[in-house]
């Protein structure tokens, strides 16, 4: 059978499968809040039964949190693993939404017909694009291309609690040539994108104290040493002129791009000047030898996340604060190890603690960053396809972000991922309105069968 008839064919149950992925919506995955498990075993029992009507194997995994959902189908010499999650972000302030964030509606924008409400983009709609992919080889061919393995889970948006203790019972049956993943977006709007690496995170929370409580400013000020002042100054010291961080040893696991990711980002039709007026700035802050791209995508950052101490309400107190705090994360690239970060940067501040002062360091997360061989000949075979069809030639791409399934299934399980997906940057994940592109999900839905026709 054709490559030609599996795509007519998704064309032609285009809007059966927009249905599909409406009636999955409108079941109220929230994962953080408890009030919600049941919705989102819901969720898990509809996608095994859709899952095992297409030709899976699929089943429903208890784990400590929300369940896991395990499928496999097809047969072949090559196995791919594809990675999505079920849950959705919570949908407050509810009074932003144009309509019911539950009630997912067709709607006509400027730039084509949008499927609006929460997951559509984020990951409902990008998990179904697979899926119906799948349905559109079964309907044509009666079979799946090749040896196909779905693993979903439904903690993605609470920071997966169950994820690494079920991936390290199960590394072997997780176990394949390669892992799909897609949660990602296109670098522009004709231009397929495979996200090849990403940022790892330190973030941590510190405390400056001082005196042993708020003092009056016209009584202490001057002898009273101020926490706000000693902080302010360590953190002001974060960074050179010229963007770079100064921490020691901040940049010795930072490789540089090779000469053909290189080329394929300056033949990207990127606008510097329009990305930063977006959001009203106009003066790139970071690196000064480095493009907009590489500052997000391949090199590491430091940024202050949050400051606070002393009276901060109405009006005006004249305190000497006892404390000072903040919240600093730093993203990390190449090999870079989240342990020397947070070394390097508690002897940053401790440089900068004067003798009356102490510190108090939390750290809230940290995780390598992940970057994919691409020598895998999976990944031109799957850029390829996506050239094959979409207006421009599919690209390797960086993303700003952490995506942490990626770097488990490195670490775990021993495999490399090609992130590939479908969202636009306005599609308003985590917001309200949130809106998937009717183009988005019917090209990825022909992207994916090409990608598996390729593959096997």
């Amino acid at each position: 059978m054709s490559l030609d008839a599996i795509l007519d064919h998704v064309d032609s149950d285009l809007e059966n499968s927009i249905a599909r992925l409406m009636d999955l919506m409108r079941i109220e995955s929230i994962s953080t809040d408890p009030e919600y498990a049941e919705d989102c075993k819901a969720t898990a029992e509809w996608l095994v039964d859709d899952l095992n009507s297409i030709g899976f194997d699929a089943e429903l995994r208890i784990t400590p949190g929300h369940p896991m959902i395990m499928a496999t189908g097809g047969d072949g010499t090559t196995h791919t693993l594809f990675y999505g999650h079920y849950d959705v972000q919570p949908v407050d302030p509810l009074t932003l939404w144009g309509n019911p964030p539950f009630e997912p509606s067709l709607e006509e924008t400027k730039n084509g017909p949008v499927i609006r409400g929460r997951g559509a983009s984020d990951d409902k709609g990008q998990l179904m694009t697979f899926i119906e992919a799948c349905r559109a080889f079964k309907a044509v061919k009666g079979a799946l291309p090749l040896k196909i393995s779905i693993f979903f889970e439904g903690e993605e948006e609470s920071g997966s609690p169950s994820l690494i203790p079920y991936m390290m019972e199960h590394a072997e049956e997780l176990k394949a040539d390669v892992a799909l993943i897609c949660d990602t977006g296109m670098v522009e709007k004709n231009t397929p994108s495979i996200v090849t690496m990403l940022r790892g995170m330190v973030s941590q929370e510190i405390t400056i104290k001082g005196p042993n409580k708020d003092l009056h400013s016209g009584m202490y000020g001057g002898p009273s040493i101020n926490p706000i002042r000693v902080l302010t100054k360590a953190l002001g010291a974060l960074h050179a002129d010229n963007g770079t961080v100064t921490l020691d040893g901040f940049y010795d696991a930072v490789p540089e791009l090779p000469e053909q990711i290189i080329n394929q980002w300056n033949n990207l039709d990127f606008d510097e000047n329009n990305f930063l007026s977006e959001v009203g700035l106009s003066v790139p802050a970071g690196e000064k030898d480095r493009s907009i791209l590489e500052q997000i995508w391949s090199r590491p950052t430091a940024e202050v996340n949050g400051i606070w101490g002393g009276y901060t309400g109405e009006g005006f107190k004249t305190v000497i604060p006892s404390e000072a705090h903040a919240k600093v994360s730093f993203r990390l690239v190449g090999q870079q190890d989240p342990e020397k970060i947070q070394a390097s940067f508690k002897k940053h501040l401790e440089s900068f603690l004067p003798a009356d002062c102490s510190l108090e360091y939390k750290l809230h997360g940290s995780s390598m960053a992940a970057n994919m061989a691409i020598d895998n000949p999976a990944f031109e075979i799957a850029r390829n396809a996506l050239s094959n069809e979409w207006d421009n030639s599919g690209v390797y791409v960086g993303c700003g972000g952490s995506i942490p399934i990626a770097r488990h299934f490195q670490k775990i399980v021993g495999l490399e991922s090609m992130l590939i997906g479908f969202a636009q940057d306005d599609d308003s994940i985590h917001s309200p309105n949130e809106k998937y592109d009717i183009r988005s999900f019917h090209k990825g839905i022909r992207s994916w069968v090409r990608i598996l026709y390729a593959l096997a």
